[in-house]
Protein backbone atom coordinates (compact mmCIF):
# COMPACT_ATOMS: atom_id res chain seq x y z
CA UNK A 1 0.00 0.00 0.00
CA UNK A 2 1.39 3.36 -1.04
CA UNK A 3 2.31 5.69 2.32
CA UNK A 4 0.31 8.90 2.17
CA UNK A 5 2.55 12.07 1.48
CA UNK A 6 0.83 15.01 3.67
CA UNK A 7 1.06 18.62 3.11
CA UNK A 8 2.54 20.98 5.80
CA UNK A 9 -0.48 22.28 6.90
CA UNK A 10 -1.84 19.29 7.10
CA UNK A 11 0.58 17.70 9.37
CA UNK A 12 0.68 20.77 11.36
CA UNK A 13 -3.38 20.52 11.98
CA UNK A 14 -2.47 17.09 12.49
CA UNK A 15 0.19 18.01 15.29
CA UNK A 16 -2.33 20.12 16.60
CA UNK A 17 -5.48 17.68 16.58
CA UNK A 18 -2.99 15.13 18.50
CA UNK A 19 -1.12 17.26 20.80
CA UNK A 20 -2.70 16.33 24.37
CA UNK A 21 -2.35 19.65 26.06
CA UNK A 22 -3.89 21.43 22.50
CA UNK A 23 -6.60 18.98 21.90
CA UNK A 24 -10.43 19.27 23.80
CA UNK A 25 -11.08 16.16 25.59
CA UNK A 26 -14.14 14.37 24.08
CA UNK A 27 -15.52 14.49 27.51
CA UNK A 28 -16.61 18.14 27.49
CA UNK A 29 -17.00 18.72 31.30
CA UNK A 30 -14.28 21.17 32.99
CA UNK A 31 -14.10 19.89 37.11
CA UNK A 32 -13.72 23.56 38.34
CA UNK A 33 -12.93 23.22 42.28
CA UNK A 34 -12.20 25.60 45.23
CA UNK A 35 -10.98 22.73 47.39
CA UNK A 36 -8.96 23.74 50.03
CA UNK A 37 -6.80 20.87 48.86
CA UNK A 38 -6.17 21.74 45.02
CA UNK A 39 -3.29 24.18 44.44
CA UNK A 40 -4.61 27.75 43.19
CA UNK A 41 -2.20 27.67 40.53
CA UNK A 42 0.56 24.82 39.76
CA UNK A 43 3.73 25.01 40.34
CA UNK A 44 3.40 27.86 42.91
CA UNK A 45 3.52 27.51 46.62
CA UNK A 46 0.58 28.74 48.82
CA UNK A 47 2.92 30.63 50.99
CA UNK A 48 4.41 32.44 47.86
CA UNK A 49 1.29 33.09 45.54
CA UNK A 50 -0.03 36.04 47.27
CA UNK A 51 3.62 38.08 47.29
CA UNK A 52 3.51 37.14 43.68
CA UNK A 53 0.11 38.29 43.11
CA UNK A 54 0.51 41.51 44.70
CA UNK A 55 3.63 42.26 42.50
CA UNK A 56 1.56 41.49 39.43
CA UNK A 57 -1.07 43.84 40.62
CA UNK A 58 1.76 46.95 41.00
CA UNK A 59 2.91 45.83 37.57
CA UNK A 60 -0.36 45.97 35.90
CA UNK A 61 -1.32 49.07 37.51
CA UNK A 62 -0.52 51.62 35.10
CA UNK A 63 -2.90 49.70 32.71
CA UNK A 64 -5.59 50.64 35.04
CA UNK A 65 -7.18 53.30 32.44
CA UNK A 66 -9.35 53.29 29.44
CA UNK A 67 -6.44 54.76 27.32
CA UNK A 68 -2.81 53.72 28.71
CA UNK A 69 0.11 55.91 27.46
CA UNK A 70 2.70 54.03 25.77
CA UNK A 71 5.06 54.96 28.62
CA UNK A 72 2.88 53.26 31.10
CA UNK A 73 2.51 50.31 28.47
CA UNK A 74 6.12 49.89 28.49
CA UNK A 75 6.81 50.29 32.65
CA UNK A 76 3.95 47.56 32.43
CA UNK A 77 5.86 45.30 30.18
CA UNK A 78 9.51 45.77 32.00
CA UNK A 79 8.24 45.16 35.11
CA UNK A 80 6.31 41.86 34.18
CA UNK A 81 9.48 40.65 32.16
CA UNK A 82 10.98 41.26 35.58
CA UNK A 83 8.53 39.44 37.28
CA UNK A 84 8.84 36.22 35.09
CA UNK A 85 12.44 36.34 34.97
CA UNK A 86 12.04 36.10 39.21
CA UNK A 87 9.24 33.73 38.95
CA UNK A 88 9.54 32.05 35.38
CA UNK A 89 6.50 29.32 36.40
CA UNK A 90 4.07 31.97 37.34
CA UNK A 91 2.11 31.56 34.44
CA UNK A 92 -0.69 35.18 35.55
CA UNK A 93 2.77 36.94 34.48
CA UNK A 94 2.86 35.25 30.48
CA UNK A 95 -0.91 36.02 30.23
CA UNK A 96 -0.72 39.70 31.54
CA UNK A 97 2.38 40.90 29.47
CA UNK A 98 0.67 38.92 26.30
CA UNK A 99 -2.35 42.00 27.00
CA UNK A 100 -0.27 44.56 27.49
CA UNK A 101 1.73 43.96 24.38
CA UNK A 102 -1.72 43.91 22.63
CA UNK A 103 -2.42 47.38 24.04
CA UNK A 104 1.13 48.49 22.64
CA UNK A 105 0.34 46.34 19.01
CA UNK A 106 -3.06 48.42 19.09
CA UNK A 107 -1.24 51.67 19.71
CA UNK A 108 1.70 51.50 17.32
CA UNK A 109 0.33 49.82 14.83
CA UNK A 110 -3.75 49.70 15.02
CA UNK A 111 -4.91 48.25 11.42
CA UNK A 112 -1.69 46.40 10.20
CA UNK A 113 -1.19 44.08 13.19
CA UNK A 114 0.65 41.02 11.33
CA UNK A 115 3.61 43.22 9.27
CA UNK A 116 7.55 42.56 9.53
CA UNK A 117 7.82 45.30 11.43
CA UNK A 118 5.61 44.43 14.33
CA UNK A 119 6.93 40.63 13.95
CA UNK A 120 9.15 40.35 17.11
CA UNK A 121 6.10 41.80 19.17
CA UNK A 122 3.58 38.89 17.48
CA UNK A 123 6.16 36.71 18.42
CA UNK A 124 6.55 36.97 21.41
CA UNK A 125 2.70 37.58 22.15
CA UNK A 126 2.24 33.39 21.30
CA UNK A 127 5.04 32.84 23.08
CA UNK A 128 3.60 34.07 26.01
CA UNK A 129 0.31 32.66 25.97
CA UNK A 130 1.58 29.22 24.57
CA UNK A 131 3.50 29.66 28.08
CA UNK A 132 0.58 30.63 30.26
CA UNK A 133 -1.24 27.80 28.96
CA UNK A 134 1.21 25.43 29.26
CA UNK A 135 2.02 26.00 32.91
CA UNK A 136 -1.61 25.73 33.85
CA UNK A 137 -2.96 22.66 31.68
CA UNK A 138 -4.09 20.05 33.93
CA UNK A 139 -2.12 17.03 33.57
CA UNK A 140 -5.38 15.11 32.09
CA UNK A 141 -8.44 16.45 30.87
CA UNK A 142 -10.31 15.67 34.12
CA UNK A 143 -8.09 16.82 36.30
CA UNK A 144 -9.87 19.73 38.44
CA UNK A 145 -8.63 22.83 38.61
CA UNK A 146 -9.19 25.75 40.51
CA UNK A 147 -10.99 29.39 39.49
CA UNK A 148 -8.29 30.72 39.10
CA UNK A 149 -6.70 28.29 37.34
CA UNK A 150 -9.88 28.07 34.95
CA UNK A 151 -10.15 31.82 34.62
CA UNK A 152 -6.59 31.80 33.51
CA UNK A 153 -6.93 29.69 31.08
CA UNK A 154 -10.16 30.54 29.72
CA UNK A 155 -8.79 34.08 28.99
CA UNK A 156 -6.00 32.45 27.16
CA UNK A 157 -7.05 30.45 24.92
CA UNK A 158 -9.55 33.14 24.36
CA UNK A 159 -7.13 35.66 23.56
CA UNK A 160 -4.71 32.71 21.45
CA UNK A 161 -7.87 32.19 19.39
CA UNK A 162 -8.91 35.41 18.88
CA UNK A 163 -5.30 36.34 17.53
CA UNK A 164 -5.06 32.90 15.30
CA UNK A 165 -8.70 33.98 13.95
CA UNK A 166 -7.21 37.53 13.16
CA UNK A 167 -4.16 35.56 11.46
CA UNK A 168 -6.61 33.58 9.27
CA UNK A 169 -9.21 36.62 8.24
CA UNK A 170 -6.33 38.78 7.40
CA UNK A 171 -4.49 35.96 4.92
CA UNK A 172 -7.87 35.24 3.20
CA UNK A 173 -10.08 38.72 3.27
CA UNK A 174 -8.94 40.27 0.04
CA UNK A 175 -10.40 43.46 1.53
CA UNK A 176 -7.57 43.64 3.50
CA UNK A 177 -5.29 46.78 3.43
CA UNK A 178 -2.40 44.18 4.28
CA UNK A 179 -1.20 42.51 0.66
CA UNK A 180 0.15 38.62 1.02
CA UNK A 181 3.35 39.82 0.66
CA UNK A 182 2.85 42.15 3.54
CA UNK A 183 1.50 39.82 6.00
CA UNK A 184 4.33 38.54 8.44
CA UNK A 185 2.83 35.80 10.59
CA UNK A 186 4.62 34.47 14.06
CA UNK A 187 7.25 31.26 12.31
CA UNK A 188 4.85 28.57 13.90
CA UNK A 189 2.14 29.90 11.81
CA UNK A 190 3.93 30.87 8.19
CA UNK A 191 3.08 27.06 7.26
CA UNK A 192 -0.44 26.93 7.91
CA UNK A 193 -3.48 28.50 5.60
CA UNK A 194 -6.36 30.80 6.49
CA UNK A 195 -8.46 27.67 6.89
CA UNK A 196 -6.00 25.64 9.23
CA UNK A 197 -5.69 29.14 11.08
CA UNK A 198 -9.58 29.22 11.58
CA UNK A 199 -9.72 25.65 13.19
CA UNK A 200 -6.51 26.23 15.28
CA UNK A 201 -8.97 29.51 16.86
CA UNK A 202 -12.31 27.27 17.16
CA UNK A 203 -10.39 24.83 19.18
CA UNK A 204 -8.71 27.45 21.39
CA UNK A 205 -12.20 29.01 21.42
CA UNK A 206 -13.87 25.76 22.28
CA UNK A 207 -10.83 25.21 25.15
CA UNK A 208 -11.51 29.04 26.62
CA UNK A 209 -15.34 28.26 26.29
CA UNK A 210 -15.26 25.20 28.46
CA UNK A 211 -13.00 26.57 31.06
CA UNK A 212 -15.81 29.72 31.44
CA UNK A 213 -15.44 32.42 28.55
CA UNK A 214 -19.08 32.98 27.13
CA UNK A 215 -17.94 34.33 24.14
CA UNK A 216 -15.76 32.20 23.73
CA UNK A 217 -18.27 29.44 23.40
CA UNK A 218 -20.09 31.37 21.28
CA UNK A 219 -16.88 32.04 18.88
CA UNK A 220 -16.70 28.48 19.04
CA UNK A 221 -20.23 27.42 17.55
CA UNK A 222 -19.36 30.05 14.94
CA UNK A 223 -15.83 28.99 13.91
CA UNK A 224 -16.23 25.33 14.05
CA UNK A 225 -15.51 23.77 10.74
CA UNK A 226 -17.92 20.96 10.80
CA UNK A 227 -21.07 23.58 11.98
CA UNK A 228 -20.12 25.51 9.01
CA UNK A 229 -20.06 22.75 6.78
CA UNK A 230 -23.27 21.83 7.90
CA UNK A 231 -24.98 24.87 7.35
CA UNK A 232 -23.76 25.10 4.10
CA UNK A 233 -25.63 21.73 3.26
CA UNK A 234 -28.51 22.92 4.52
CA UNK A 235 -28.10 25.98 2.74
CA UNK A 236 -27.72 24.18 -0.67
CA UNK A 237 -30.38 21.78 0.14
CA UNK A 238 -33.04 24.72 0.82
CA UNK A 239 -31.56 26.18 -2.36
CA UNK A 240 -32.61 23.08 -4.61
CA UNK A 241 -35.62 22.90 -2.71
CA UNK A 242 -36.87 26.58 -3.48
CA UNK A 243 -35.90 25.60 -7.06
CA UNK A 244 -37.39 22.50 -7.33
CA UNK A 245 -40.93 24.46 -5.68
CA UNK A 246 -40.48 27.11 -8.00
CA UNK A 247 -40.01 25.20 -11.06
CA UNK A 248 -43.24 23.15 -10.14
CA UNK A 249 -45.32 26.33 -9.71
CA UNK A 250 -43.88 27.48 -13.17
CA UNK A 251 -45.12 23.96 -14.66
CA UNK A 252 -48.30 24.15 -12.77
CA UNK A 253 -48.80 27.98 -14.52
CA UNK A 254 -48.43 26.70 -17.65
CA UNK A 255 -50.54 23.87 -17.52
CA UNK A 256 -53.26 26.20 -16.20
CA UNK A 257 -53.32 28.50 -19.00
Amino acid sequence: MPTAKLTQNDSAILSALFDPESSPSSNNTISISDSSSLPLLPNISPTLLPTLRAREALAIRPLNHPYPSPSAIETAIHDLSSLISAHPVYAPAYLNRAQATRLRLALVSPSDFYTTATLPSTTQLFSDLNTAITLTTPSTPTAPVSPLQADLLANAHTHRGYLLLKAASTTLDPQSQLQPQHVALPPTLTCLSSTALEELASRDFALGGRYGNKIARQLSVQTNPYAKACGAIVKEALRKEREEFAGSVDVGMEMGT
